[in-house]
């Protein structure tokens, strides 16, 4: 069937598989289910131009396009089946809102006229999704596919960028139209405005301790290396948001480590002691702003905040300028601007890197593995390519700690701390760049989560490397238990299985580590495998964070 212009009917099923290539989707991630058994023969159609992901637990499968969308730029896709599958893929879109990553969900749905009977997995869509994503909608009507699919993706990257949410009614995926497809739009990122460079500069050239923060998302390697121009040109300390360690290179005499959970005290109080902050693509949310009490809401402190999206600057902070830009223009407009001649604040700047690098120095620590030396000693044999992955937990602390990130590598976590993240989030990026070598760094809690999506590592060919930490405990709980109710452990310990073994009954590579000097060399075995592979490292349960021990803790509580 073809219309008075040639255009040959398809059915919405099939529009929407066209859709997903018009919009330069390479992949989706998907939990198969019946409510999208028509879009599901379109991605067969579609199968030379358009990868299908099998995965084996829906917040997994989000977790991977999440991870896509970091690493590219472009919007990651994950599809959905209705009711538990779409309640699953929440969480997905939870770290896609708040690590303003873009995203495209795609959620089968009932057939709409049996909307309101509470029929087999029914839920409203948009009051459910509505908190947490940027915009989300139905379609009911096939012929309306390339208009909204089309929207989906430019929303999911304009402004602020975030996750979009799609329902797909199941009847009219069936449906056979006549419409034309719809590709992206070319639209123009928003420049700082003409005078927005010169008052920078003049608040930069009064100033006498500025500090930059970069944060956000959507970042070019070369908008990365313009702003590293601007900054080390200007001699300006920089520090990074609550993981954004991708920003800037950690071996930089003018890195001064990351403003997030576990931030170094003395970064905290540099940050406390700088007269000017530079916001850099950060909404300076609560980590950054170590809880929202490192700077006064009313702006005493004088702050440059740079976002893409005019809603987000000033929202908690009120700042001394706001300048509305994509992060990468204003890099490179700042990259072009003449430097400050003489700047005042040299000593602050090698005062803040001091302070970074006194606190990445491996301390003692009581048993057979020093984790920071043994990651130290890790730094020094992983690829210069690498993509790292972080779980959320108080062992994600340790690698931010001890190790350094370099122009090239690539760091993802989620910054709204969800555990599960990580070993999903490899496989996403491993299948994003297969020929780089991918770490996922994970606890025990967060391994047992979302850790059977090793299957889909296996499935479609891809050899991350999976660091589980292992202390028998949701460690971060604990040392708020000891905190609080010290030595009333209730609820935090955990039973674990052998998680070498785990990988092996798939056919992967298992390591164990329980000393310093094992954990460079498992890694080279791992790698050299060509397999999955998890490295068990066995940590000593009394060291709960790289900072003090569960008796210390007991002492300090007791103490207060």
């Amino acid at each position: 069937m073809a219309d008075a212009a040639g255009t040959e009917g398809r059915t919405g099923g099939q529009l929407l598989a066209d859709a997903l290539v018009a919009n330069g989707a390479t992949h989706v991630f998907a939990v198969p289910g019946e409510s999208y058994l028509d879009l599901l023969d379109g991605l067969h159609a579609v199968r030379n131009r358009l990868a299908l992901v099998t995965c084996r637990f829906e917040a997994g499968a989000v977790h991977m396009a999440e991870a896509q969308g970091k690493l590219t730029g472009r919007p990651g896709v994950a599809a959905v089946t209705r009711g538990p599958g779409a309640c699953h893929a929440a969480i997905g879109v939870h770290v896609a809102q708040q690590d303003s990553t873009p995203l495209v969900l795609l959620v089968g749905q009932i057939p709409h006229e049996e909307t309101d009977r509470e029929s087999f997995q029914e839920v409203d869509y948009r009051r459910f999704f509505s908190p947490i994503a940027k915009w989300v909608t139905q379609i009911d009507d096939a012929r309306r596919i390339p208009e909204q699919m089309a929207h989906a993706f430019d929303v999911a990257v304009s402004g602020r960028p975030g996750p979009v949410v799609v329902a797909l009614s199941e009847e009219m995926q069936k449906h056979v139209v006549a419409v034309r497809d719809i590709g992206p739009q070319p639209i123009l990122p928003p420049h700082p405005a003409p005078d927005a460079l010169p008052r920078l500069m003049e608040m930069l050239a009064r100033a006498e301790r500025p500090l930059a923060i970069l944060g956000g998302s959507r970042w070019t390697p070369e908008g990365r290396a313009a702003i590293r121009d601007f900054l080390v040109g200007n001699d300006i300390p920089v520090a990074v948001a609550f993981r954004r360690q991708s920003l800037f290179d950690g071996t930089s005499a003018h890195y001064a480590g990351d403003l997030g959970v576990g931030a170094d005290a003395g970064l905290v109080a540099k940050a406390r002691e700088a007269d000017l902050i530079l916001a850099i693509g950060t909404r300076l949310g609560e980590p950054v702003s170590q809880g929202y009490t490192l700077f006064d809401l009313a702006g005493s402190k004088p702050i440059v905040q740079v976002y893409p999206d005019q809603a987000e600057i000033g929202r908690v902070h009120r700042v001394a300028l706001g300048i509305v830009a994509d992060v990468n223009a204003f890099a490179h407009a700042a990259a072009a601007t003449p430097r400050i001649a003489s700047p005042r604040w040299s000593g602050f700047r090698a005062a803040a890197r001091a302070a970074r690098e006194a606190q990445a120095k491996a301390p003692s620590y009581e048993g057979p593995l020093n984790l920071a030396v043994a990651l130290q000693e890790l730094e020094k044999v992983i690829p210069a390519d690498t993509i790292f992955t972080t779980d959320a937990g108080n062992f994600a602390t340790w690698p931010t700690r001890f190790m350094h990130l370099t122009d090239g590598q690539d760091f993802l976590g989620p910054t709204n701390g969800a555990m599960g993240y990580a070993v999903p989030s490899a496989i996403g990026a491993a299948i994003t760049h297969p020929g780089r070598t991918v770490i996922a760094f994970v606890g025990d809690g967060g391994a047992l989560m979302t850790g059977q999506e090793i299957a889909t590592a296996f499935h479609h060919g891809v050899a991350p490397i999976v660091m589980v930490f292992n202390n028998g405990m949701y460690g971060t709980i604990r040392m708020y238990q000891e905190r609080t109710y010290p030595g009333r452990v209730s609820g935090t310990a955990l039973t674990n299985p052998d998680f070498a073994r785990f990988i092996e009954s798939f056919g992967g590579h298992g390591e164990v580590v329980e000393r310093t000097e094992e954990l460079a060399p498992a890694f080279l075995r791992a790698k050299a495998s060509g397999r999955p592979a998890i490295i068990e490292v066995r940590m000593n349960p009394e060291q709960v964070t790289n900072r003090a021990t569960i008796a210390q803790l007991r002492a300090q509580a007791g103490a207060r």
